[in-house]
């Protein structure tokens, strides 16, 4: 027994055991393991790499591998890119629709201010200036017409009311009916244009009332208005000729009449027939577009008797434009007084600016300014973007003459029982004043059919994944079934690699801290055994 033993410890020193056998083992173990991989995975390239038996042949395919997978991951960037740009494309559909929103209809008198009310404190303001002789009928009238322009930003400058000036509803509005039902001036919201003083809109919007519709089955679905201009009491060298100004838009929207106002003519009745179109943007990160009314533009809205408007690009611009100007000049653009009340950039203070007088020219010159240099834009519009959705009515226009002779005596005592005065000529030319002040507005719907335009994405998420899944399948044959042999591996050498490490846990706190031996444990166990 013992001269087995001392020939087996001979035959050990003879031929020492390596101690890194075991180290070389656990790397074949790994090696194994990915070896396994490489040549059963579905991917291109690897098993060419795998089972190549010559480094020429191993090389070859590493850089034919290397060479489209780079090709690979430069299309899959693009493609994640051109995600991350939100491309959108818009599409059109048109629909019938055949219960709809009637729109809101406004208009105003195109003379603005009444002669009887004006001429008088106008004559005032002029001799204050001592400018008496400027009104004579040899005097310039471009003179007299700047006067007449710089009179109003002085009287609102002083905090006084420009009401009195204008025409109210009830002394134009001869009648209205809609759907065959009277309506009258609780129907209506005023608010004053800068450009047409006093206007009257209909069916708008507002916090405490309901919406009329539209049902295009019946032909009774209509607004009728008649209306009368009282086209002597027109204050000359502010308006050059006599009539309405009308506009058809969306209930929720500010009409800014001043751009998009159409006129109508007196001695005609003028029929309206409109069709809708709407326009839908997708929000951030596809488009810039909001839906955020701004502190000054809520303020400006206050103004029109509760109506409840949404957010407008050009009103937001239009109120931007005032900041820039006061902030340059101290005062504000005169032809945008109903646009006073201004917030500076940076700040959410309100300021209730002055007017500027209308022969400065401060003004004029920071408005070029401001039309002409996009950073002052970037300065003070930054919050100014397209709104979400924008509804557009698409409106047809023809006339007939009127009135006729049945209406001639109901016009008649309209006028007369009216608070405005009479012609001076009226008991002998009442026909020919009513003829070049009456005027019937018929408002209806034309179509059933709504055309919509509605922002679309054009590349989402499950677009993204397709054309990444191409272009991996397409140059080294990636699936998800090949990322799963890929996690597969990955798991199994972290399992293998757990095991090691709980092994060698387990041995250093079973075994005690011995000097490491030179020769191979199995020959203990041999020893061990013979024992």
């Amino acid at each position: 027994m013992e001269s087995d033993q001392k020939g087996i410890l001979s035959v050990i020193n003879i031929f020492p055991v390596n101690p890194k056998t075991k180290e070389i083992r656990k790397l074949r173990r790994r090696r194994s393991i990915v070896r396994e991989f490489s040549l059963n995975t579905s991917m291109h390239g690897i098993p060419g790499i795998a089972r190549s038996e010559s480094v020429q042949n191993r090389i070859f395919w590493t850089i034919i591998f290397l060479i489209f997978a780079s090709i690979m991951f430069f299309f899959i960037i693009q493609a994640i890119r051109a995600y991350f740009d939100y491309p959108t494309q818009t599409s059109v559909s048109i629909i019938s629709e055949r219960q709809q929103q009637f729109p809101a209809l406004t208009f105003c008198n195109a003379g603005a201010f009444r002669y009887d009310k004006f001429i008088g404190p106008f004559l005032n303001y002029v001799n204050n200036l001592n400018l008496t002789n400027v009104m004579n009928a040899d005097s310039s009238g471009s003179i007299q017409t700047q006067l007449m322009r710089s009179y109003l930003p002085f009287i609102i400058n002083q905090g006084q009311s420009i009401e009195p000036f204008m025409y109210t509803l009830d002394t134009m509005m001869i009648d209205c009916q809609f759907e065959q039902t009277s309506c009258s001036a609780k129907d209506f919201i005023s608010f004053y244009s800068s450009a047409y003083g006093r206007c009257f809109t209909f069916n708008a919007k507002t916090k405490n009332s309901s919406l009329h519709y539209n049902y295009m089955s019946s032909d009774v679905s209509k607004l009728t208005v008649r209306l009368y201009l009282y086209s002597y009491q027109y204050v000359s060298l502010i308006t050059e000729g006599m009539g309405m100004m009308a506009m058809v838009h969306d209930n929720e929207q500010l009409p800014l009449i001043e751009r998009a106002g159409m006129t109508l003519a007196p001695g005609f009745k003028h029929r309206l027939t409109f069709t809708k179109k709407t326009v839908y943007s997708l929000p951030s990160p596809y488009s810039s577009c909001t839906n955020e009314i701004p502190l000054a533009m809520k303020i400006m809205f206050d103004q029109y008797e509760g109506a409840d408007y949404t957010y407008s690009e050009d009103i937001c611009y239009i109120i931007c434009a005032q900041a820039y100007i006061y902030d340059q000049c101290g005062c504000v653009f005169p032809g945008q007084w109903n646009a006073r009340s201004i917030v500076l950039p940076g700040t959410n203070k309100v300021v209730l600016a002055p007017l500027c007088n209308a022969s400065d020219s401060c003004f004029a010159i920071a408005m070029h300014n401001f039309d002409s240099t996009p950073s002052i834009h970037d300065d003070y519009c930054s919050y100014c973007s397209q709104q979400c959705s924008i509804t557009n009515f698409i409106v047809k226009s023809s006339i007939m003459t009127t009135p006729s002779e049945w209406l001639m005596t109901t016009i008649k005592n309209f006028v007369e029982n009216s608070s405005v005065p009479l012609a001076s000529d009226w008991s002998t030319q009442w026909r020919e004043h009513i003829r070049t002040s009456y005027l019937s507005l018929e408002l209806s719907g034309e179509s059933t059919l709504i055309e919509n335009y509605t922002e679309t994405a054009s590349m989402g998420f499950v677009d993204v994944i397709s054309n990444v899944g191409g272009q991996t399948g397409l140059w080294i044959g990636i699936s998800f079934l090949s990322l799963m042999e890929v996690i597969e591996m990955l798991y199994r050498l972290i399992r293998y690699h757990i095991y090691l490490v709980r092994r060698g846990l387990t041995k250093n706190t079973n075994v005690p801290n011995t000097p490491k031996p030179d020769y191979d444990i199995d020959s203990i166990r041999i020893k061990d055994s013979k024992n």
